[in-house]
């Protein structure tokens, strides 16, 4: 579900912490482990902390994935962990997903699906940015 920009500039208003963006493939490197480790981190030290999911990154978020087939430990299953770090900000680029023939069967509740420009702006809205 596409978010209005209404919601979008409320959300974007209050925002001004870190944004951590997951653009890599789940199992092909450790960017989207490190990029993990980096959110919780920051969660639990009650630090403002939004994820944005764009190009391969997207296949983070994708359900019922097996990574035992390519003998790495499954982080994927940590993300729901979010709400406990009160990491409630979690975007993704629809482009990304059209581009990869991908639905929104997330592993993970609360995933809002924004249109390129909205996606921009509410990446731009924070004032620290780590690329992963």
């Amino acid at each position: 579900m596409i978010s209005s920009d209404t919601q979008i500039e409320d959300n974007l208003s209050q925002q001004n912490g870190l944004a951590i963006i997951n653009s890599k493939a789940p199992f092909s490197s450790d960017y989207g482990k490190d990029a993990l480790d980096v959110a919780l981190i920051f969660g639990s030290f009650e630090q403002k902390v939004s994820l944005f999911f764009q190009g391969d990154g997207v296949y983070q978020l994708i359900a019922d994935q097996d990574a035992t087939l390519v003998s790495i430990k499954d982080y994927l299953k940590t993300f729901s962990a979010f709400e406990f770090y009160d990491i409630e900000d979690i975007y993704v680029c629809q482009q990304s997903l059209v581009n990869r023939q991908l639905d929104e069967a997330f592993h993970i509740n609360d995933v809002q699906v924004l249109a390129s420009v909205e996606f921009g702006k509410a990446l731009n809205s924070h004032q620290h940015v780590l690329r992963f």
